[in-house]
């Protein structure tokens, strides 16, 4: 034993570190058998692991709880502000996922997840991650009885292709010929957003845009970039309207024209204003007459331009936006109003192309290819009012035969104007999911109750931890019939018993009626989704799962 004795306290403490580094013979040797302190640290890095795979999973169940509310036709809605103090207000679990600032790489796989359902199939991208976070709920409990991860993986993975076996015994196969059931699908994912009670003007207008691109018979996919959804402030979301053609938000130059009948229409790449060098420089003038020699030189220039314009046959000008230099100068705009053309200025490069293909028109890069055959033609160009003092230009009547068309969405705002466009996004995409696969299951709840009584099912044929597994899996599933209850303001333990019940008596379609505060039979209700849908959520959601239990460590790049 060494002792020391000092009334200084930091002596003090450092008197009893050198005490502790120094250990007496036996104590030292016995360390040094031991391999010293690395046996601790060997502890700490098998806990380690541990401590990671919980921490992913608890990350990832906060945002999975952050969004949960949102589930459902009473789900709550979310205001997200950015960062410039622009407001969104909706209950699209993708938008409020990529609106959201997740900095956690766990969690940030949700926002992948969430995201990866909107692009397959649309719709379900709330409850994706529901599911997903009630999986991962059930495998943290897995974990802590001692389950290895990679078992849990398996089973999970197993359970994942009986679901999608049972999803597809209880399907009802479907026929896009029956516009009756389209619209019905269309209206049960309206009517969990804000624009809910505009459903039954949205979801036709939806059906009828998706059949004025495709061919009923033959079709096995749908291109949503053929159908153009614009937002306009200005009217109610009543006002919506199919237009087949085209609608540009641009409003007509002041040419005095707003109305063109048996339109030819350009669309151009070239600026009609005054040439600009690749490098800055200056022109210096001593003299009036030099000046009024440029000034001459830039008329002739433009008005040259107007004229193969004006030869071309061209009344309706389409000018695609330019960064460089103004697109349009009030010189130009002078000539071509006296040649009576339609001018609409700034058209975005992203529209070019589906432009040209509803016109059939080629874009025009020079003045020089200002031809006759590659203008299109259209039965009418106007400028229209929808309300607010906003106008825009809508073109109909178009002679390509292009399997194109735009909806003109309209709203009393930007924030409800916005979010029914997102909302017609998503019914779309719906009825996109029916042209790829044409089958359908009931909503309310019902499919994810049969699933998980067919899994228990399962479950006990099977033997070991793997039954087990599979059991968590099936009662993690009862998470969204649990949370449309909730949502609904129901009693959620004493409806998902009644539901598990019918179910097992063998009311395949019974399903939470939110509207009545009960359970009945779905399919009566017009509750239908499309089989992809549910398919899409419960393979991306245990996948993502799956993901998240390999992860044994994080590693931080030095870059």
């Amino acid at each position: 034993q060494h002792y020391y004795i000092t009334n200084n306290l930091s002596s003090a403490k450092m008197a009893t570190k050198v005490a502790a580094s120094k250990p007496s013979g036996p104590a030292a040797a016995k360390i040094a058998m031991k391999g010293g302190k690395s046996n601790k640290k060997q502890f700490k890095d098998k806990e380690k692991p541990t401590d990671i795979r919980l921490s992913n999973i608890e990350a990832a169940k906060a945002v999975a709880d952050a969004i949960r509310t949102s589930l459902g036709p009473k789900g709550m809605d979310k205001m997200i502000q950015g960062k410039t103090g622009d407001v969104t207000i909706t209950n699209d679990g993708a938008t409020i996922l990529k609106e959201m600032q997740v900095f956690h790489p766990a969690a940030r796989m949700l926002v992948e997840l969430s995201k990866a359902q909107d692009i397959e199939a649309g719709d379900g991208t709330t409850s994706v991650v529901v599911i997903c976070g009630a999986l991962l709920d059930a495998a943290r409990k897995l974990l802590q009885r001692g389950i290895h991860p990679t078992t849990i993986s398996e089973a999970f993975q197993i359970a994942q292709a009986k679901c999608v076996e049972v999803l597809t015994s209880i399907a009802m196969p479907m026929k896009l010929s029956d516009t009756e059931s389209l619209i019905k699908m269309a209206s049960t994912s309206l009517n969990s957003k804000v624009v809910s009670q505009y459903s039954g003007l949205l979801a036709p207008l939806s059906v009828q845009a998706i059949m004025n691109i495709i061919d009923p018979e033959t079709a096995t996919n749908v291109n949503l970039k053929d159908i153009r959804v614009v937002a306009k402030v200005g009217g109610t979301v009543e006002d919506t309207r199919l237009v087949n053609g085209i609608v540009l938000t641009q409003r007509a130059q002041a040419t005095g024209v707003h109305r063109v009948e048996r339109a030819k229409v350009a669309l151009i790449q070239f600026c009609l204003s005054p040439p600009k060098s690749d490098m800055d420089s200056q022109v210096v003038i001593s003299d009036y007459t030099q000046m009024d020699r440029i000034l001459r030189e830039e008329r002739a220039y433009i008005l040259d331009l107007c004229k193969k314009i004006k030869k071309s046959g061209a009344n309706v000008l389409l000018i695609q936006k330019s960064i460089l230099r103004d697109a349009l100068n009030d010189m130009a705009l002078h000539f071509l109003t006296k040649m009576k053309v339609l001018v609409v200025k700034d058209i975005e490069r992203d529209e070019i192309d589906f432009v040209s293909r509803t016109l059939g028109c080629r874009p025009i890069a020079t003045a020089d290819h200002m031809l006759p055959e590659h203008l299109g033609q259209a039965d009418l160009v106007e400028e229209i009012h929808v309300g607010g003092g906003n106008k825009v230009v809508s073109i109909t009547g178009c002679q390509s035969n292009a399997k194109t068309c735009s909806i003109l969405v309209q709203g009393s705002n930007k924030l409800l104007a916005d979010e029914a466009e997102r909302s017609i996004h998503d019914a779309l995409c719906v009825i996109r999911c029916l042209v790829k696969n044409k089958n359908m299951i009931a909503g309310g709840g019902a499919p994810e109750i049969e699933l998980s009584i067919q899994l228990a099912q399962y479950a006990a044929t099977l033997s070991g931890v793997e039954s087990h597994c599979i059991k968590a899996f099936a009662d993690a599933l009862e998470i969204i019939p649990f949370t449309l209850a909730e949502n609904a303001g129901l009693p959620p333990i004493n409806i998902v018993t009644e539901l598990r019940n019918r179910h097992a008596q063998g009311e395949a379609m019974a399903g939470i009626n939110v509207k009545k505060c009960c359970i009945t039979n779905i399919t009566e209700e017009n509750v239908l989704q499309p089989l992809l849908v549910s398919i899409s959520a419960i393979t991306l959601a245990s996948e993502t799962v799956r993901s998240i239990l390999k992860i044994d460590d994080i590693v931080n790049t030095s870059r």
